[in-house]
């Protein structure tokens, strides 16, 4: 599961979008900061490293929050939390504002490399590794973190940034169920070799291992939507009816679920009431373009 804002810290608010801090956070730190100490004279150079790691984080988190909001879509929280950064970003449903927003997040690591390979060098011309070993051993390891990010992002893994950046490629040419099939089955394939490398050469790292199976689960239920967005595809439609916004009829069937006791329903065959619960519902989310609009705004032809 993704981390949410509950037992999280509200850090601030930059353009909107809320930045929060989850408390799991600091339980790890003290470890991360505890390995580091072989590193550096003194463990402040170790602090340093770790939150200089999750300021690296934020900014590729912004990076995808803010090129959502550019192309229309809604990106307005950003939760940081042991295994990175997640941004809850919201895309139109299309293959090109979706592949921006997913690409902007790597793009800032690429803007990134040559400024820190830059002070790499610098530092390597000034004899630092001899003058200044704290500032020399904290530069490498901050170029070697932002590199590190960017390669694992952009491996083949749904739902990384690669795997997602895949998927929305193949959008423009399979449709978003087959796209999301494909990239999800390749990311399988790939984590599965991924965890087993990560336990037969990095028995001593357990942090590759716990990404690899956090990963595991998050494809699967990328294959698990895949088959959700198939069966949509592929269902007989409302007559009469269309979203007001991407002009497509609503599905038939039980494919809405209900916020207050999770039944499954068809919204419009109900009129917005949940058969189980009797919970009202007065506006909805058209299952191909992700816009909410009021139900009787989809009582018109396409």
């Amino acid at each position: 599961m993704l981390p949410t804002r509950n037992g999280s810290i509200r850090l601030f608010r930059f353009a909107g979008i809320d930045v929060f801090l989850h408390w799991s956070w600091f339980l790890v730190a003290v470890y991360m900061v505890s390995y580091r100490l072989g590193r550096y004279s003194t463990y402040i150079w170790g602090i340093l490293e770790y939150i200089t790691l999750f300021c690296i984080v934020l900014m590729h988190e912004f990076g995808h929050s803010l090129a959502c909001r550019s192309v229309g879509g809604r990106a307005d929280q950003i939760v940081l939390w042991p295994l990175g950064g997640v941004a809850y970003v919201d895309p139109p449903q299309r293959p090109g504002a979706t592949l921006w927003s997913i690409a902007a997040g790597p793009l800032v690591n690429v803007c990134l490399f040559p400024v820190l390979s830059g002070a790499v060098l610098l530092a390597g011309m000034e004899h630092w590794g001899a003058t200044n070993p704290n500032i020399y051993q904290f530069i490498k390891a901050i170029w070697y973190i932002n590199a590190v990010l960017l390669g694992f992002n952009l491996l083949p893994i749904y739902p990384l940034d690669g795997g997602q950046i895949l998927r929305s490629l193949l959008w423009f040419a399979v449709g978003r169920a087959r796209s999301l099939m494909i990239a999800s089955t390749i990311g399988l394939v790939a984590i599965v070799g991924l965890i087993i490398w990560a336990f037969g050469t990095l028995r001593d790292d357990p942090w590759l291992i716990v990404l690899a199976v956090f990963a595991l689960f998050q494809c699967w239920n990328g294959l698990q939507q895949a088959c959700v967005l198939a069966r949509i595809d592929a269902a007989p439609t409302h007559a009469g009816l269309a979203c007001p916004n991407c002009k497509t009829p609503p599905p038939s069937g039980a494919f809405w679920i209900c916020g207050h006791c999770r039944h499954p329903f068809d919204m419009f065959a109900t009129r917005g009431v949940c058969p189980n619960c009797g919970m009202i519902f007065n506006a909805t989310r058209c299952l191909q373009c992700g816009q909410a609009n009021p139900i009787y705004a989809f009582n018109q032809s396409p």
